[in-house]
């Protein structure tokens, strides 16, 4: 029986722009124009005789046929994605692409990275550090790791670490003329600031902690403002001042006694650490033995 199907590219158009909510979010992920993506919608439109999307001002809607259509088209396309991988995906040995936010490369996954080189010499790593988040397809990336809430739609996310958040200095400071021994002792240091968690995470600010311990004496105004956690860190570490420091960033040096846990206060962060990558690819064995491995490694040593 010959199959009688729409061209392939008019196919993907819709599926990306279907899933995705819009034709400029396709454009990014096929690498084409948005112009492009419409033109193909069309003429896919045009093939099949029916109106796939409902073009408003505010952006598009899937009708009924659209709505109907979508299951099965991105159920097809996973399956050739995986039909492809399995051709040279039962192989460990290849190039495995990561993007990784800068601050978690630096303060916890370079000095753990090591085990897993030595694990699993015949994969090649390629770490991307950037602090927005990479596009899979566009940049290449196989699995990308994530700070936040776990919910990234289209893609599979597994979580690698929860976190607490929770005030720490160099030892050096509480050897001092004004030892760190209360929180009311704060208003002699100086504070360190993350300045863009403010919308991220609330605990990672010093209005709240001061608030819930009745302290009015700090001014949370004055100190040093970062927007690179580990640079943050290297401040705390070289007795700079005081800062909220999370798990995965501080956790070893507590351990090593580089840094010191203040107050005995620690609260549970809103945020945590996910490795995420594209459903169509998350079984390939190389992105499974590295995620396993990092999950692995943080329920070992944090």
């Amino acid at each position: 029986m010959v199959r009688r199907l729409p061209p392939l590219n008019a196919l993907r158009a819709f599926e990306a722009a279907a899933r995705l909510g819009s034709f400029t979010a396709a454009a990014d992920e096929l690498n084409v124009t948005p112009a492009a993506i419409s033109h193909q919608v069309k003429s896919l439109e045009e093939y099949l005789n029916v109106e796939l999307f409902v073009r408003l001002p505010r952006g598009l809607y899937l009708t009924d046929d659209g709505k109907a259509y979508l299951p099965d088209l991105t159920a097809g396309f996973d399956s050739l994605a995986h039909a492809t991988d399995s051709l040279h995906g039962s192989r460990l040995d290849g190039l495995l692409a990561i993007s990784v936010l800068p601050s978690f490369a630096q303060c916890w996954l370079m000095s753990r990275l090591p085990d897993f080189c030595k694990r699993y010499p015949q994969i090649d790593l390629r770490l991307e550090s950037n602090a927005e988040n990479s596009h899979f397809i566009k940049d290449q990336i196989d699995v990308g790791i994530r700070h936040g809430l776990g919910r990234y739609p289209g893609l599979r996310s597994r979580l690698i670490m929860t976190e607490e958040i929770y005030p720490v200095a160099s030892p050096a400071l509480l050897a001092g003329v004004h030892p760190l021994r209360t929180w009311n002792d704060l208003r002699y240091h100086t504070l360190l600031h993350d300045y863009v968690a403010n919308d991220r995470e609330r605990w990672l600010t010093w209005e709240p902690w001061l608030d819930l311990n009745g302290i009015h004496t700090v001014d949370v105004s004055r100190g040093l403002q970062f927007n690179n956690s580990a640079m943050m860190v290297d401040a705390a570490l070289g007795g700079m001042g005081v800062m909220l420091g999370r798990t995965a960033l501080v956790g070893q040096h507590v351990r090593d006694g580089r840094l010191v846990a203040l107050f005995d206060s620690r609260r549970t962060a809103d945020f945590s650490y996910y490795a995420v990558c594209p459903e169509a690819t998350a079984d390939k064995p190389r992105i499974r033995v590295f995620v396993d491995w990092l999950v692995q490694t943080a329920q070992n040593n944090g």
